[in-house]
C-alpha cells in the first residue's frame, strides 16, 4: 500500500510514521521548516505507546514527485483544504482514496467538491500529541484510535484495508457503517471545546468549575447536537450529555489545539468550527447563540494575530 500524508503535523507524522514502521510505503508532504527537519532528522514520537525514531523518510513539498498513490491520509488545517485539495492531483490514480482525519464537520464535502465525492473516506482520529519541535511529535494519551468508512454505509475493501494496515502499526483502528454519525458525535464536542477554551483562554479544566462557563460549554455542546439532528436524523438526542459526561471525566488540563493556534498568534479554524454550527443553523432553522457569539467575538484574529 502506497500512502500519501498531506498535512504533517502532529497527527500526520504519528500515524503516517507509524505506517511507515511495519513497511509501508509512506511519503510525506511537507514544506519550509517541517520539510527541512523531515529530511535532515525523519520523524521521531515520543510516546506512552513506544517510542520511534524514523531516521530516513521520503519527505518533499511537491506532490507531482511522488505520483499516484493508493491511499493520501489528509489531515491539514481547514482553511487549507480547498487549496491542499488542488494541490494533491498528482497523486490521484483512478482508484486513489482520500482519508481525511481533520477537525469539523465540511471537509469531505470541501474535498470531494474538488476531487471527486466517491474518493473521500471520512474519518476521526481521537488522539492527545503535539508538535514539540518540527518533525517531532509528542504523543500524551495512552490512546491513538482512528475511525473511519465510507459515507454511502458500506464496508469496502479500500476501508477493510485500511483497518488492517492501521492495526498491523499498531493503532486502534476500526471501519464503522456510519461515518456521518460518527463525525457529529466528535463535532458536538469539538465544536465546544474550541469555541469555549479560545473564548476563554483556559483549559477545560477551569471552565466547567465556574457554574456560569460551564453552562454556556453545556449550551454549546446542545446547539451542535440539535443542528446535527436536523441535518443528520440519525445522530442521537443524547450526544450533547454524553460529550458532557466525557468532558466532566477528561483531564483538567485539556485544551484545543485553535486555542494552542491563538496564543501562538496563527490562523484559526474558527469558521470551520464555531462559524460551520451557526451557518448550518441557519440553513436548518436552529438557533445558536453561543457559537454565533464565539466566531463573531473571536473573527477579528481569525487570519492569526493582529
Amino acid at each position: 500500500m502506497q500512502i500519501a500524508v498531506m498535512g504533517t503535523g502532529a497527527l500526520g507524522c504519528y500515524f503516517g510514521g507509524r505506517l511507515a514502521a511495519v513497511g509501508y510505503d509512506v511519503a510525506f508532504i511537507a514544506r519550509g521548516a517541517t520539510l527541512e527537519a523531515l529530511r535532515r532528522d525523519g520523524v521521531r514520537i515520543e510516546s506512552k505507546l513506544g517510542n520511534l525514531h524514523l531516521p530516513e523518510v521520503r519527505a518533499t513539498s511537491d506532490p507531482g514527485e511522488i505520483g499516484p498513490v493508493d491511499i493520501v491520509m489528509f489531515l491539514v488545517k481547514l482553511y487549507d483544504t480547498e487549496t491542499a485539495a488542488r494541490a494533491m492531483a498528482p497523486l490521484l490514480g483512478p482508484n486513489t482514496a482520500i482519508l481525511t482525519l481533520q477537525n469539523g464537520i465540511d471537509a469531505a464535502e470541501l474535498i470531494g467538491g474538488i476531487a471527486g465525492r466517491e474518493r473521500v473516506i471520512g474519518g476521526s482520529a481521537f488522539i492527545a500529541a503535539e508538535n514539540r519541535a518540527p518533525g517531532l511529535v509528542a504523543h500524551h494519551s495512552a490512546f491513538a484510535r482512528v475511525r473511519f468508512g465510507e459515507f454511502d454505509r458500506s464496508v469496502s475493501p479500500r476501508v477493510i484495508a485500511l483497518e488492517q494496515a492501521f492495526i498491523r502499526a499498531g493503532v486502534d483502528a476500526k471501519a464503522v457503517d456510519d461515518i456521518e454519525v460518527q463525525l457529529w458525535e466528535k463535532f458536538v464536542f469539538l465544536s465546544a471545546l474550541s469555541g469555549l477554551t479560545s473564548l476563554t483562554r483556559l483549559a477545560l479544566g477551569p471552565i466547567l468549575a465556574d457554574e456560569l462557563s460551564a453552562g454556556l460549554f453545556r449550551r454549546a455542546l446542545e446547539e451542535t447536537n440539535e443542528v446535527g439532528r436536523k441535518v443528520c436524523p440519525r445522530v442521537p438526542a443524547d450526544v450533547a450529555e454524553r460529550q458532557l459526561g466525557f468532558a466532566r471525566a477528561a483531564p483538567p488540563t485539556m485544551r484545543s489545539s485553535m486555542l494552542d493556534d491563538l496564543e501562538r498568534g496563527r490562523r484559526l479554524e474558527l469558521d470551520h468550527l464555531s462559524g460551520a454550527v451557526a451557518r448550518l443553523g441557519r440553513t436548518v432553522g436552529v438557533e445558536t447563540p453561543v457559537h454565533a457569539t464565539i466566531h463573531a467575538a473571536l473573527h477579528p484574529l481569525v487570519n492569526g494575530r493582529l
